[in-house]
């Protein structure tokens, strides 16, 4: 009696219940695309609690040891206590391996659904004016997944993990007048550097994690108070949005992606193996292993660094190395490009206009051509990023290989281009869209006593309409 009296005068002091009703009423549009969102958020979550168990074992030390575990190729070999630690995850502690997996494979579809998630934002419009806060925040949630899953798979101190840090460690070198200084820094000295593992491991846990989970509060704030943008249907406004009420239908189904998500991480971290660090072996300093690749995240840098020549300039005495243009500056480039698409595209076609409706491909071929040439970019450069997987498995020379790869790395993105821009400038100048869903018609009698058709949006059930404050 005391604890609901108590709660009453709580909630009548800050008029709790009003909040929590109009916020449970808020509607969003209902639409498929808008789960690769929510896709990123579990798959997140479900990084978190298996990175959680993973910590409990791992250990930060470069400090050599002799492996004494029940994986008999490598016994009586010396590798690093990292190492170590991660061979007895993966076969003595129990439930270690699955842990593992699942969380490298919810790293892989984390950064798939951001991936899909900015294609269709990008693809539709949804970025313009108010919403290029969110555009600009997603852009930071892809690069720093791509840093989350660095760190991440540069700790098990294997013959890969030595590979990629290798490659920083160069690209850092390259940095005119500031880049030895800078790598000493980092590594904690001469690679491979005693103290990098404690380091990768600082930004893994700590300072990676708190950027995502600010970004991710952000967006979902920016969300909740803008909602999503939906697409033109008759019957609705840039004033209005239709969907679906939070409570209960919104929040049902969204529990139930949740836990189909996880499910299907478990899966895939129990029956499908990845990253078996016991056929790597163990990272040696002077020597690298062949074939390396990266996740497919960060695949595309890979592929540009194999792709560029060896360019090398003098200036002022100083040589700058010729990882700095593919490993810096051509990167650092397009992501400025993409993280200010919002405002060139703004300032290009003079629309300063608020919009909440988002747009099919076919209305705006222009963007859509820009689109289809970034993906066939990144596309040609994954595959340059195991180009020695590829040529083999074709039976090619890598060279030949590099020779066509860096062709299609011109053309590809162009063609790509021209083919996207004819197809939908051609389907926008159609008066009906092939693939558009048939409208329901209905009739309306007219004064001159014959009847008018119009097209109505099909009733949905569940679905409900508001005017939100987008003040």
């Amino acid at each position: 009696m005391i604890v609901r009296r108590w709660v009453e005068g709580v909630d009548e002091r800050l008029d709790g219940s009003s909040f929590i009703s109009r916020n449970l009423r808020k509607v969003f549009p209902d639409h498929w695309a808008f789960m690769l969102g929510e896709i990123a958020l579990y798959s997140f979550l479900l990084l978190v609690l298996t990175g959680t168990f993973l910590s409990f074992f791992y250990l930060a030390s470069h400090q050599p040891v002799t492996y004494a575990g029940p994986y008999q190729p490598l016994q009586g070999q010396t590798v690093s206590a990292a190492y170590d630690s991660v061979m007895r995850l993966s076969f003595e502690v129990r439930a270690g391996l699955v842990m593992r997996q699942m969380h490298h494979w919810a790293a892989l579809v984390f950064m798939a659904a951001i991936i899909a998630h900015l294609i269709r934002v990008f693809f539709t419009g949804a970025f313009r004016k108010p919403r290029e806060i969110s555009w600009l925040i997603g852009i930071g949630l892809f690069l720093s997944g791509i840093g989350a899953g660095f760190t991440g798979y540069s700790l098990p101190d294997d013959a890969l993990s030595g590979a990629g840090l290798r490659i920083a460690y160069s690209i850092i070198l390259s940095i005119p007048f500031v880049g030895t200084w800078l790598a000493y820094l980092f590594f904690g000295g001469e690679f491979p550097g005693p103290d990098i593992l404690n380091r990768l491991l600082v930004l893994h846990i700590f300072i990676i994690p708190l950027a995502i989970f600010t970004l991710l509060g952000a967006h979902l704030a920016v969300v909740w108070h803008q909602t999503h943008t939906q697409f033109r249907a008759p019957g609705r406004t840039e004033d209005t949005v239709t969907g679906t009420p939070v409570w209960p239908k919104f929040a049902l189904k969204s529990i139930g992606l949740a836990f189909t998500t996880f499910g299907v991480i478990a899966l895939l971290g129990g029956l499908f193996q990845v990253n078996p660090i016991w056929l790597y072996g163990p990272f040696v300093p002077y020597s690298t292993a062949s074939p390396s690749q990266p996740d497919y995240y960060i695949g595309w840098l890979e592929g540009l660094l194999r792709l560029w020549p060896n360019w090398e300039f003098h200036v002022f005495g100083h040589t700058i190395g010729e990882l700095l243009l593919p490993g810096l500056v051509v990167p650092g480039l397009v992501f400025t490009i993409l993280a200010l698409w919002p405002f060139l595209e703004a300032r290009l076609s003079g629309d300063h206009e608020w919009h909440h409706f988002a747009q099919h491909p076919r209305e705006a071929p222009v963007r859509s051509a820009f689109g289809a040439a970034g993906v066939a970019f990144f596309v040609v450069l994954v595959l340059a990023g195991g180009n020695d997987v590829v040529a083999k498995f074709l039976g090619i020379e890598v060279d030949s290989f590099n020779t066509i790869l860096r062709l299609a790395l011109v053309l590809g993105p162009i063609l790509s281009g021209l083919v996207t821009y004819w197809i939908c400038r051609d389907l926008r100048d159609r008066p009906l869209h092939p693939l558009a869903a048939p409208p329901s018609v209905t009739f309306r009698r007219n004064a001159a006593g014959g009847f008018d058709e119009i097209e109505t949006e099909p009733p949905v059930a569940g679905h409900a309409t508001e005017e939100p404050d987008r003040r």
